[in-house]
């Protein structure tokens, strides 16, 4: 239609050459006869700032109706029927997929009271356990093997930490990937469990004091399920404090704010055990109140009314790193968007650090941004800043800021930092695109210059890094912006615009897609022939808060355009063409690869579209979707409703034109029964619409799916058998789709 070509011209700019030809395709093996039948009912007609927006599919909103699960079912089904040739190409994945990922994995080492703690997997196992040591040189005992929790390992491990001398661990236990979790508590002499259990925990950080009581965050019990299941908006949470060998029901609250019932809040116990410091936050944008109380003067149930209100507007973000008494070091956005390192004096005097004198600058905002930093060995501080999305680690020092050294690291990422200011002995992970991972150690921060390997990683299955490649570029958006893109495939490969690939995106909340090492993609580069990219597109952290602000709100065409983009740059550069390229995105990066299907479908041959928020105009209604208004705005807004109507991929599905202008790319939506962080019904709602609008064209020949996962959620906490299932099933997809070929 005229009005679908004018909205692919403007968006993604699509020149002839780019177009998808669908028509010299080889025969197809994923073909569907018919779609499942789905009630549309038209009575369901929201008037919204004067518009009437239809919402045919409501119903699907409620996960527990027959209709829904009969729906779920017959998704299902079609997709197993439509796929059933792709069988032979699954088995082959997942063969070579459990060959290569059966390798040992190890996460950074911490100590806590003398002994040292780590978390490892031999290579197959569901979840990863974690380990004790009583030094470097002493056999590792397991501690907590999370693998017994469940018979098929959905039952997962989902946080901890430890007291002061490492007396107690607490942990968290989350069942089929819901955020739900119960903390329990592990005394780690002798292993023994202790009998204390919190329940209807959710989104809450540990924090022990000395060896007492742990502060953590609850919900209350209402009238929902609270089983990862639910749809019901989280709101009015808690903070507690739990002394150990009390029953919950003795529990202290800290903090409550029914004024704000959507504002959640972190506690953070100081290093000296003085302070308690709350970290108030109002959806997921970067920026928070910091309230702080005196443990050593403050009886427990008077804190709750002792709060000393010392940041409470919404300035920036704090991050605490030290203290000295009352005089507190923080990271901070505060009037620096790619952060500083401050001290403030009289911290705990509200007034006085209003004062322009009370803040000193020890590490001031720089080019690149500022990612952390951990203090160390008394007067130093381990600082972490972002060099076009690669680690750059220098040592400096706590007391004025000058720079000691730097940390000579390859290029890559650090994705682990174990150390404290009590000790001179920091451990540091790092990992790449070619890099499983390896933990370095510095055995005295002050006097030693070169990292020492604790623990490298041996590949499995004949696994050659030295065949492959990555590349870092730099391309321009629609707006002259610089865009950076890492490129990973088979060294050899001929850039003659024929080569399968694979182009992966988030571009949202802040995050930054730094630098992984993941042995499927590896199997995508060597086995299917393949080529794998990332786009750091805008709305991420990579350049700081103007690279998020860049893509968010009334920016957010940004991170779409940029994606566009970057397809285009892989055709330039000869890497693929559009009926070879597939784009994948999970959870706000299911939503960008749902909207550039909408506005450019010619760009793409296949669409992954994981746990995606896809419904813009609801999304704040259901579970802990009202954080997200920072990145999208609010549909009670008028002008944030605008914004998102424009590009809500339920909202901009259209038929392709009956004379086989375009068509839409091959779908495969994959959602799952307990995701309670992005509910289903996004998913559920947008196939619906997708294959009544879409797949009632004659002109729509690529198939559009769905596979709904039981006892999973929106991803964490997810056993190592689902995930190569799950990857067995998108890459068979996408090598359909995009021409590869089994090798």
């Amino acid at each position: 239609s005229a009005q679908v070509q004018h909205r692919i011209t403007r968006v993604g700019g699509i020149l002839p050459v780019y177009m998808a030809d669908h028509k010299s395709k080889r025969p197809r093996t994923v073909a569907v006869a018919s779609y499942p039948k789905a009630r549309r009912d038209e009575t369901v007609v929201d008037e919204l700032h004067g518009q009437k927006i239809a919402d045919p599919y409501r119903w699907l909103e409620d996960p527990d109706s027959k209709e829904t699960k009969d729906f779920v079912e017959a998704q299902n089904r079609a997709y197993d029927e439509a796929t059933s040739e792709l069988q032979g190409l699954r088995t082959s994945i997942s063969e070579r997929l459990t060959e290569i990922y059966n390798y040992p994995k190890c996460t950074c080492y911490s100590r806590h009271g003398g002994r040292l703690f780590f978390e490892y997997n031999t290579g197959l196992q569901q979840q990863f356990v974690v380990f004790v040591q009583e030094s470097l040189d002493a056999e590792p005992q397991v501690l907590l093997d999370p693998n017994q929790f469940s018979e098929d390992g959905t039952v997962a491990l989902r946080g901890k930490a430890f007291s002061r001398s490492g007396t107690f661990m607490s942990y968290g236990v989350s069942a089929s990937g819901s955020d739900w979790t119960t903390i329990k508590f592990l005394r780690v002499e002798g292993k023994e469990q202790l009998p204390d259990t919190l329940e209807k925990v959710k989104f809450s950080a540990q924090s022990f004091w000395r060896d007492e009581g742990l502060f953590y965050n609850r919900y209350l019990p209402d009238e929902s399920k609270q089983d990862g299941t639910e749809t019901e908006a989280n709101r009015n949470q808690k903070l507690f404090y739990h002394k150990v060998g009390t029953s919950q029901e003795e529990d202290i609250l800290v903090w409550a704010h029914p004024d704000e019932p959507e504002w959640m809040a972190a506690a953070e116990v100081t290093d000296d055990d003085r302070y308690l410091l709350l970290f108030m936050r109002k959806g997921c944008n970067p920026e928070n109140l910091v309230w702080v109380v005196d443990l050593e003067n403050t009886p427990m149930e008077k804190i709750k009314d002792s709060w000393n209100k010392v940041i409470n507007s919404w300035e920036g973000a704090f991050d605490y790193v030290a203290n000295d008494g009352p005089e507190f070091v923080f990271t901070t956005t505060w009037s620096a968007p790619k952060k500083r390192l401050v001290r403030i004096s009289s911290f705990l005097d509200s007034s006085k650090v209003a004062e322009t004198g009370a803040w000193v600058d020890l590490i001031p905002e720089l080019p690149e941004p500022l990612e952390s930093a951990l203090a160390v060995a008394g007067d130093l501080v381990m600082v972490e800043h972002m060099k076009d999305v690669k680690s750059v680690i220098a040592i400096h020092s706590l007391v004025d800021g000058a720079k000691v050294r730097d940390v000579n690291l390859p290029i890559g990422s650090v994705v682990g930092l174990g150390c404290k200011r009590s000790s001179n002995e920091v451990f540091l992970k790092f990992t790449s695109f070619l890099e499983p991972g390896v933990v370095y150690r510095l055995e005295d921060v002050k006097t030693d210059a070169d990292l020492q390997i604790v623990k490298g990683t041996e590949l499995a299955g004949g696994l050659d890094l030295t065949t492959f490649e990555t590349h870092q570029y730099f391309f321009d958006s629609e707006d002259g912006t610089k865009i950076p893109i890492f490129v990973m495939h088979r060294k050899g490969l001929i850039c003659d615009g024929s080569n399968p690939s694979l182009l992966y995106g988030y571009g949202g909340f802040n995050i930054s897609m730094t630098p992984s090492f993941s042995v499927s993609r590896l199997l995508w580069c060597h086995n299917l022939g393949g080529v794998f990219a990332v786009a750091n597109i805008r709305g991420g952290g990579e350049y700081g808060l103007g690279w998020h602000n860049g893509g968010r709100l009334k920016n957010k065409q940004n991170c779409f355009t940029d994606f566009q983009c970057a397809a285009k740059f892989l055709f330039t550069k000869g890497y693929t063409a559009a009926n070879h390229l597939a784009i994948q995105g999970g959870s706000n990066g299911g939503l960008l690869v749902c909207a550039c299907a909408n506005q450019a479908p010619s760009l793409f041959s296949a669409v992954i579209s994981q746990v995606g928020v896809l419904d813009m105009l609801r999304f704040h209604k259901f579970t802990i979707g009202h954080a997200w208004t920072s990145d999208f705005g609010d549909p009670e807004n008028a002008e944030d409703f605008a914004v998102a109507l424009r590009y809500s991929p339920l909202h901009n599905v259209t038929a392709p034109p009956q004379d086989g202008a375009w068509q839409y790319p091959s779908v495969l939506m994959l959602t799952a029964d307990h995701d309670d962080r992005v509910v289903p019904l996004h998913s559920l709602k947008v196939i619906a619409e997708l294959q009544h609008t879409a797949g009632a064209s004659s002109a729509q020949k690529n198939p559009l799916l769905i596979k709904v996962d039981t006892k999973a959620g929106h991803g964490a906490g997810k056993p190592t058998s689902k995930i190569i299932d799950e990857v067995a099933h998108i890459y068979a997809f996408v090598a359909e789709a995009t021409g590869a070929s089994w090798r």
